[in-house]
């Protein structure tokens, strides 16, 4: 789900686009006409699971065939843009928040709020589903969460006791120290990254990147400003590898390689690092994420979560069967069936089992618990129909506040001021 996001995005599709989509009417539609969708994904670790999906619904509907098709990130917005303008967008495709209000507010998505009980979904995928106008244009997939994964042999080699709910920043920065004190390797690798970095942080002290209904920019006020400093700082001990060093070697392959003790990952990655590391089985695991142990505001827990949604175009030759289709997505069935495939927790609620079950008929050995218990305090994705122009530029000014071309300070300035002015926009 979040991924590392492809940055440089259009802010908003071009007036020739939506157009180009209006006039052409139902013409010239990714799918054939003839009971034929076209299913398009960019996540080839979970074309299995869609697939399986599909099947359920083919057996169903015999009249009518699901092709799924898997495509890189950067490739699948391309070519999602391109077949916009072309009126060629696929029967069915899966929609990210970060750009959710682009082609909702443009009136490319068809509004799914009548095949859709929102009450059976977690609420934060049905915010992340949902147009500038309040009304749902696609099906909520799933939901994700941020842990702390954490490397048992590093841990026991250093005499350190695991990490679990009850552990404090205070406790990650003596477990790191202590780690690499007695083995050499680094502890927690705080890397540069908003949604599995920072704004963890930031929540947890009390602060907000955004104001609660979206409409401004809060990078300066005290909490969370403290957090970023806090944040950033980590950097400076000698545990943490730096930014250079994160951007020749990931955190990912620095943990698995035992040169890193800890670092902070989403649920859906871990299918992937269990199968990608079938020799590390056991040896490693996931817990909560460490509070803030004296927080500007509220407890000091927090996890950020966001989540995808299933869509079709508004004016889509095959509008009818992939609204029917897209009608059995949003069902408890299919939305099991998705939770089996391990790849990403579904957003119905009462479905985390069907996810965490597939790990265990794997014999993957994770305390996923330790994720879904976060979910009581998980906190929604920051976003805002905005966002595609301010935050590319705010990525950017916390690399250079690690480079150190602009002080901390002057750095959390400049991102409230991008931010304020995208949105004035």
């Amino acid at each position: 789900m979040n991924r590392i996001l492809r940055k440089g995005i259009v802010a908003v599709l071009t007036g020739t686009m939506v157009l180009g989509l209006a006039a052409c009417g139902s013409k010239g539609n990714g799918g054939s006409g003839d009971g034929h969708l076209v299913f398009q994904i960019w996540d080839q670790g979970q074309k299995a699971g869609m697939e399986a999906m599909a099947k359920a619904y083919t057996e169903k509907n015999p009249d009518v065939t699901v092709e799924v098709q898997a495509v890189g990130w950067d490739e699948y917005w391309t070519k999602l843009e391109a077949s916009v303008s072309s009126n060629s967008m696929p029967d069915i495709f899966w929609m990210h928040s970060n750009q959710i209000y682009k082609y909702a507010d443009n009136g490319i998505l068809a509004d799914c709020s009548e095949i859709v009980n929102e009450a059976d979904f977690s609420e934060i995928s049905v915010a992340n589903a949902k147009g500038s106008d309040g009304k749902l244009y696609g099906v909520p997939k799933d939901k994700d969460i941020i842990g702390l994964l954490y490397n048992k042999e590093l841990f026991d080699q250093a005499e350190v006791t695991y990490p679990d709910e009850n552990w404090t920043w205070d406790d990650l920065e003596k477990a790191s120290a202590q780690i690499f004190e007695k083995t050499g390797k680094y502890g927690y690798m705080a890397y540069a990254h908003d949604q599995v970095g920072y704004w963890n942080f930031v929540y947890q002290n009390g602060g907000q990147i955004l104001n609660d209904d979206g409409t401004e920019a809060e990078y300066t006020e005290k909490a969370t400003a403290d957090a970023i400093k806090y944040y950033v700082g980590l950097q400076k001990n000698d545990w943490c590898p730096t930014q250079d060093q994160f951007a020749n070697t990931g955190a990912a392959e620095m943990f698995f390689s035992g040169e890193g003790a800890m670092y902070y990952a989403g649920n859906w990655d871990l299918v992937n690092l269990c199968t990608t590391y079938p020799d590390m089985n056991g040896k490693w695991d996931v817990a909560p994420l460490p509070k803030c142990p004296a927080p500007a505001a509220g407890e000091g827990r927090a996890s950020i979560s966001n989540s995808v949604s299933y869509a079709t175009s508004a004016k889509g030759k095959n509008n009818e069967q992939a609204m029917d289709f897209l009608k059995f997505l949003a069902s408890e069935e299919a939305q099991k069936i998705q939770g089996q495939s391990g790849a990403a927790i579904p957003a119905y609620n009462g479905l985390e089992e069907t996810w965490k079950q597939s790990f265990a008929d794997n014999s993957y050995e994770l305390t996923l618990d330790n994720l879904i218990s976060e979910f009581d305090y998980s906190v929604k994705y920051a976003n805002n129909p905005s966002r595609p122009s301010w935050e590319p530029k705010v990525e950017q000014t916390m690399l250079d506040i690690y480079a150190g071309t602009v002080t901390v300070d002057e750095g959390i300035e400049k991102m409230q001021s991008i931010a304020t002015e995208a949105m004035a926009e």
